[in-house]
């Protein structure tokens, strides 16, 4: 895996081998490309990829100077690069109601093939985690769920904490200590003990991106998804993770919420709203600072981004490593190290420098960047990351997901396979 370098071959995802493309029947044909992943050794397994055109960095500037209007000055063009992203996928432009059509259609073909991944058909699937950043209705997930013939008695749980939507998803489904706040009084992990459960994030950043005035939003986000099957304390078992706010006050990173939410606690509370939207729907709804100009999102740039999660980032994943380094030492096995880390690809500065500042503290830990050819893809970076590094685990191995995003929030959590 590529953790000191950035990739630099400009292939297209759809023209990689392992590589689906099928083409969905939204407006004059969305293509949609996915891989299926499985390891038996760990029986685990998932689906990741994308939908729309791929756009490399040279092809990808001609896209936002149409979508602006006018040419970019020099110093509004990213080096994006150096940032580890050469490609991503983007949609023309559709009505609403073939927004909507579309996602639904693309997000229950995920939820298929992870479920068939797993050797599950849908209806076997009991309970669903998915993380999106803009969703385009309150009842999306349920929509989704129910397209791809998911039970109306499985429990579905959206979560709107921008780019950390899959991590929360994952910890929700396993750290029994994670008990939900709030109106809601439910412990998830407890719940979803021995279950069958699908964990992922559903990303469509180009529709939502579309209508922003941000050139650096327009250049570093790009359409996603990747979903993952579990058992909670079988296939996949709890053994240290924190999660963590730090309301963004300066809006480093402003980003409109979609979703309801009841407004800033004045007691100190958590920002994160919890919501039962019915008896098998659940809602988190993560507080933002949103633009003041209406749009979907206003960011300071890769360097404001770099301050925004860098310190708070290495903060948490120092927290959960020192858990970890106790869990180890009390079960006799001080020894045992993590494997490698399944990071949120936000850009690579930012996690080579979170990866140096561990390092410098004593604590290494393997964060490879495996994203190149999706750009930012917001919640579901963690799912595609941990996807990729799926195929190189073995039973008794130890992996991090370390999520964070907007708002901010982060979900640092370290598990192990049977």
């Amino acid at each position: 895996m590529e953790s000191a370098q950035v990739m630099t071959s400009s292939v297209s995802f759809f023209d990689k081998p392992g590589v689906q493309v099928v083409e969905i029947p939204v407006g004059r044909g969305v293509p949609m490309g996915f891989e299926v992943v499985s390891n038996p050794l760990v029986r685990n397994a998932g689906v990741y990829g994308a939908w729309g055109e791929s756009y490399d960095n040279e092809r990808l500037m001609s896209l936002v100077e149409k979508r602006m209007g006018r040419t970019l000055a020099q110093e509004e063009k990213m080096d994006l690069a150096s940032l580890g992203f050469v490609s991503r996928h983007h949609i023309g432009q559709l009505t609403p109601p073939e927004h909507h059509k579309l996602e639904i259609e693309v997000g229950a073909r995920f939820l298929v093939e992870a479920a068939h991944a797993m050797g599950w058909e849908p209806g076997d699937v009991q309970a669903v985690l998915l993380g999106m950043s803009g969703p385009l209705s309150d009842d999306i997930s349920e929509q989704i769920a129910r397209r791809a013939g998911i039970s109306e008695k499985a429990l579905i749980v959206s979560i709107h904490k921008a780019c950390d939507g899959s991590a929360s998803a994952l910890h929700l489904s396993l750290n029994p200590a994670l008990a939900l706040k709030g109106s809601v009084q439910r412990n998830l992990a407890q719940e979803l003990l021995g279950k069958k459960v699908l964990v992922g994030g559903l990303e469509g950043l180009s529709r939502f991106i579309e209508s922003s005035h941000d050139t650096f939003a327009m250049q570093l986000f790009g359409n996603g998804a990747g979903v993952i099957g579990l058992i909670p304390g079988e296939t996949m078992q709890f053994l240290a993770g924190r999660e963590h706010e730090a309301f963004d006050e300066q809006g480093v990173l402003a980003v409109r919420m979609y979703y309801p939410h009841a407004g800033r606690s004045a007691n100190g509370a958590s920002n994160v709203d919890v919501q039962l939207v019915n008896p098998n729907h659940i809602r988190l709804a993560g507080l933002m600072n949103e633009p003041t100009d209406g749009s979907p999102v206003v960011m300071a740039g890769p360097m404001g981004m770099v301050k925004l999660f860098l310190r708070t980032g290495v903060q948490v994943v120092r927290e959960v490593y020192q858990d970890y380094r106790a869990l180890m030492q009390s079960q006799g096995r001080p020894e045992k190290q993590i494997r490698v880390v399944a990071v949120h690809h936000a850009n690579f500065k930012i996690n080579k420098l979170k990866q140096k500042q561990l390092q410098d503290e004593g604590i290494v830990l393997e964060m490879p960047w495996v994203l190149s050819e999706f750009g930012n893809v917001s919640a579901a970076s963690c799912m595609i990351a941990y996807l990729r590094l799926l195929p190189q685990f073995n039973p008794g191995d130890h992996v991090m997901i370390d999520g964070f995003g907007a708002g901010t929030y982060y979900d640092v959590v370290v598990v192990q396979y049977r």
